[in-house]
């Protein structure tokens, strides 16, 4: 087992483009952190520096109390996982499983019973004598996780194992691979870009986005609170709403005046909201904590639209509608709510669950240093 420090970690091409700009991330002995973020923000090239599989330009990366940044990919006591199970054809899962045993000139008696216990771990115990053709894509993905946990490593690094399963088997996989660490403990790193997959693995995650790291927390405070808009808007599904207008005040309290002239009253905030008073600012507010009736005590913070589309989805109703502003946003509902396409209603914000951001795609969020 071992903690992983990245320390200004940074990748710059011959060509001069950085794909991660000073990486600074510690991640815990035992921990499950997930990197996160869209095509291209330099999260798989920061797995890969840390796999060694990519030099890095700048910085110190550390695993367990070594700097391995002139140590060889085989000599840093990892094991990857890869998006594309990376099997060898011509083997059977058993060969498979055993094969950085044997390179390891392991003991005939020790591969077996290191290959039988992860068999019967991830149950695959039918499967050895099988060769990958044979087997399904979930079951090949086993073999993967497998062949990584033979191993024992200090730390697994996981680069979007799940991307290549249909949904209702990246959801049953997911679940394992949760059950998996809790039994296993071991530092794990994984990159993925579905939010799901990082709200519901990891122990902390880290949202990268443009080559550096935008935000490191558990999933729940980066989801309530996003330290800027670009991660506000990334993690949600549908993503938070975001709608423009400028700071004022109400009646000697802290408002949001939006564009089309409704008015937001905000919570007290400890005065800093001041430095931002008459200036154009975002608020933004998740789909759920819009209602059509008014909550207790803020029945004046609501918002005149146009309805004019209306999913039914089961446990829930999305509802896309458009401002007096011409600003789109969508509410989350209760599956019953009766509501009609092409309807002109009030939606009622929660401003308890509000954000006042700077604008701009990482504009800050003012909301959370304001309170």
């Amino acid at each position: 087992m071992a903690k992983v420090f990245l320390k200004d970690v940074q990748k710059v091409y011959d060509n001069g483009f950085a794909a991660v700009k000073g990486a600074n991330l510690d991640i815990a002995d035992k921990e499950f952190m997930v990197i996160v973020g869209p095509s291209g923000c330099g999260k798989t090239t920061t797995l890969r520096m840390i796999a060694g599989l990519e030099e890095i330009s700048a910085g110190t990366i550390t695993i367990g109390d070594r700097v391995v940044n002139d140590v060889p990919p085989k000599d840093r006591d990892i094991a990857m996982v890869f998006q594309n199970y990376a099997l060898y054809p011509h083997m059977t899962v058993f060969q498979n499983l055993a094969f950085s045993l044997k390179l390891r000139k392991f003991p005939k008696a020790e591969i077996k019973k290191r290959v039988s216990e992860v068999a019967e771990m991830l149950d695959i115990n039918s499967q050895l004598d099988k060769k990958p053709k044979a087997l399904s894509g979930g079951q090949r993905q086993r073999v993967a996780l497998g062949r990584a946990i033979v191993r024992n490593p200090a730390a697994f690094l996981f680069d979007e194992p799940l991307s290549n399963l249909d949904a209702k088997l990246r959801v049953t996989t997911r679940a394992e691979l949760k059950a998996l660490h809790r039994r296993l403990s071991t530092t794990s790193i994984y990159v993925t870009h579905d939010q799901a997959e990082a709200m519901t693995l990891g122990d902390r995650i880290c949202v990268m986005y443009n080559g550096e790291i935008q935000q490191v927390a558990p999933p729940m405070e980066v989801y309530d609170k996003p330290v800027n808009r670009f991660v506000a808007g990334f993690l949600g599904t549908p993503p938070m709403n975001f709608l423009k207008g400028k700071l004022s005040t109400k009646d000697g309290s802290p408002a949001f005046i939006l564009n089309d002239g409704d008015v937001i009253t905000l919570k007290n905030s400890n005065g800093q909201y001041k430095n931002y008073l008459e200036k154009e600012m975002i608020i933004g507010v998740r789909p759920e904590h819009l209602t059509v009736e008014p909550l207790a005590g803020q029945a004046h913070n609501g918002i005149k639209a146009k309805v004019n589309v209306v999913e039914p989805l089961g446990d829930r109703k999305d509802v896309y509608l458009t401002s007096t502003a011409n600003q789109k946003f969508i509410a989350n509902l209760d599956p019953h709510t009766k509501i009609d396409v092409d309807h002109q209603v009030t939606m009622y914000i929660d401003v308890n669950k509000s954000h006042i951001f700077e604008p701009g795609e990482t504009g800050k969020n003012i909301t959370i240093s304001a309170n």
